[in-house]
């Protein structure tokens, strides 16, 4: 007859052992989240701001530089988009014809072949606050960019249909891939009207 180990000192291994298969349990899960845990998302640019902007009277119309929702920040496409639209407003603002033939297309410098016309348009032009909303896919590979922004000029410069020395504007700009970039494109007349009123 074989002799049994008495039940009791079976008892006290069995303690010890499913402690250290716990810890080990434990510790593989905890060494497991940190080794499969999905990076922070990147800290917010300084550039990405809330929908909403609002500038005193005095200071319209506000800064020149592009800020963009955290929806814009987040597309594939802000990289290729911000700088077009920045370098669109800061060539209107500093009158610099050369620079705004840069950031549209062919047939949009086709509608304004002349510098002397287009500086005629923004002689007293000056743009801000300006916030890109949203950036939507269009056909053949363009894009619509909504965007809102603030335009002071002297009231006889105003729009003919908008007598006003500052205007809000929210308007949608096609963009098309010309020249191995995004250019904006003419305003056709399937595009969303622009929404206007005083600021």
């Amino acid at each position: 007859m074989t002799a049994q180990p008495p039940a009791h000192s079976r008892q006290r291994w069995l303690v010890p052992v499913l402690v250290v298969v716990l810890s080990l349990t434990v510790g593989g899960g905890l060494l497991a989240r940190e080794l499969y845990q999905r990076p922070e998302p990147k800290p917010a640019d300084a550039a990405v701001v809330a929908p909403s902007t609002s500038v005193e009277p005095d200071d319209q119309p506000g800064p020149g530089k592009v800020q963009v929702t955290d929806d814009v920040a987040h597309h594939p496409q802000d990289e290729a988009v911000r700088p077009v639209i920045q370098g669109y407003f800061d060539s209107i603002n500093n009158r610099n014809y050369d620079a705004w033939k840069t950031t549209v297309s062919v047939q949009r410098v086709q509608q304004k072949p002349s510098a002397e016309a287009w500086a005629k348009d923004f002689r007293s032009t000056k743009d801000g606050s300006i916030l890109i909303e949203r950036i939507e896919p269009a056909p053949h590979g363009s894009l619509r960019v909504l965007l809102a922004f603030n335009s002071t000029q002297s009231v006889e410069d105003a729009p003919a249909n908008f007598k006003n020395g500052c205007i809000h504007w929210r308007l949608v700009l096609p963009m098309v891939f010309q020249n191995g970039g995004f250019k904006i494109d003419t305003v056709d007349s399937t595009s969303r009207t622009p929404e206007s009123e005083a600021c």
